[in-house]
């Protein structure tokens, strides 16, 4: 019996500032996310990607990918994109952008990633006030 459809694995999935194509078709990542230092909040980031990776999958398949806040119930960005996979040999790369998006408050956001309304993967990211050395009080004399 043949397989008509399998659902597929996500290979990676990765928040980073910026994705790029080369005309051979191979995709340059920049500045790859694992967290978020800002000076102050709110603040607003003017784009950010998430690059997902699926493979070992046959048939056609809908991938969710949902931003949440820091209390887990708000979804902040959502994005939905259908994709195939003739084979289970073959890949398939999508590429969320978030554009304008506010941060109001410090704490643990969560990217979810599913297809079709599976959840493959969450991943945490913390944003967090710091200040620059240079901005930090000194000790008294």
């Amino acid at each position: 019996m043949q397989a008509t459809r399998i659902l597929p694995d996500l290979q990676c999935s990765l928040l980073c500032e910026e994705v790029r194509q080369e005309i051979t078709g191979n995709f340059i990542l920049v500045g790859i996310i694992g967290y978020i230092q800002v000076p102050q909040l709110p603040v607003t980031a003017l784009k950010l990607c998430v690059f997902n990776r699926w493979t070992a999958g046959l048939g056609q398949f809908t991938e969710s990918v949902r931003l949440m806040a820091p209390d887990g119930t708000t979804v902040l960005r959502h994005s939905q994109v259908k994709f195939a996979l003739q084979d289970a040999a073959h890949n398939a790369t999508n590429c969320t952008v978030f554009t304008q998006l506010k941060f109001e408050t410090a704490g643990v956001y969560t990217v979810e990633v599913l297809v079709d309304d599976v959840m493959k993967l969450r991943y945490p990211v913390p944003v967090a006030v710091v200040q620059r050395p240079d901005q930090q009080q000194k000790p008294p004399a």
